[in-house]
């Protein structure tokens, strides 16, 4: 089953201010992405840009698969005015994914920013699927051994209110986020860290028994690894990074580790966050 393969856009549609939802329907079999996963996508068939840009899976659904991004440049406003009926190529699922224990009950979850979409699509392969979601046909992958009894807590950073989503889909599987926002207009005002680090404190006598895992930008991620450091956390970040190939063989996204250069898209994108050396 090769991973390039075509695939036509049958949605791409906006969220919110520079935020879009894709969706593709590959053109042929394609291995089930996982999450954590990203796909290489090309935004059109000319030589500029000639390179594909990375991009997390959001959702998996019967037959297509669906994608969360921003316009922040050349390559993602070219993909913005991609319509219905425009065919794309794409490499994927690549990467490794996020590393769930069979048997694991306390789960804490941290998105900051667009780092929401693969954290959802994380929480929900532990959560059982709402009747409407089934209805939809949504299908996404789930653990094995389902042991899971507890719901995810779930923490998500945003500058701004105008930049929170995902809301319904939270809102579908049962989960109440705790949000903060930079400017305080939506959830608690500050840094989604500062959150998380009283929540720590209120249960730092059974800590050691929660797993978390983390998406977003490099600065929070950044804050969270004197946390885990402090309180020996399990956890585990999928870091956001441009990339070249995403194959691993032009060596362009690779970030230094306790172990040595790592290639972000083919080691990772999700690493142990004591593993990474911070610069």
């Amino acid at each position: 089953m090769s991973r390039l393969f075509k695939a036509t856009v049958k949605d791409n549609s906006p969220l919110i201010t520079d935020h879009y939802l894709l969706t593709l329907q590959p053109l042929e079999k394609i291995k089930r992405p996982s999450p954590g996963n990203f796909f290489m996508l090309s935004v059109d068939d000319s030589l500029d840009p000639l390179l594909k840009r990375p991009f997390s899976i959001y959702r998996s659904t019967a037959g297509e698969i669906q994608i969360i991004y921003r316009v922040v440049g050349k390559g993602t406003t070219i993909l913005s005015n991609r319509k219905a009926g425009d065919t794309l190529e794409v490499i994927g699922p690549l990467g490794n994914k996020f590393p769930l224990k069979k048997k694991q009950d306390n789960i804490i979850l941290i998105a900051g920013g667009l780092g929401i979409a693969p954290i959802l699509s994380l929480a929900e392969s532990v959560i059982p699927p709402a009747p409407s979601l089934l209805k939809a046909g949504i299908k996404r992958p789930r653990l094995k051994d389902k042991t899971n009894k507890m719901m995810p807590h779930l923490f998500y950073g945003a500058r701004t209110k105008k930049e929170i989503i995902c809301m319904d889909e939270l809102k579908a599987i049962g989960i109440d986020p705790v949000i903060s926002t930079d400017d305080g207009t939506f959830g608690k005002k500050g840094n989604i860290v500062n959150v998380l680090k009283k929540f720590i404190t209120r249960n730092s006598s059974n800590i050691s028994n929660y797993s978390f895992y983390a998406c977003g930008p490099e600065p929070m991620l950044k804050a969270l690894s004197p946390l885990s450091a402090k309180h020996k956390l399990n956890m585990h970040v999928a870091l956001e990074q441009n990339m070249a190939c995403g194959l691993g063989t032009c060596l362009g996204c690779v970030v230094k580790t306790t172990k040595g250069y790592k290639r972000i898209c083919k080691e990772g994108p999700v690493f142990p966050i004591e593993e990474i050396i911070w610069e």
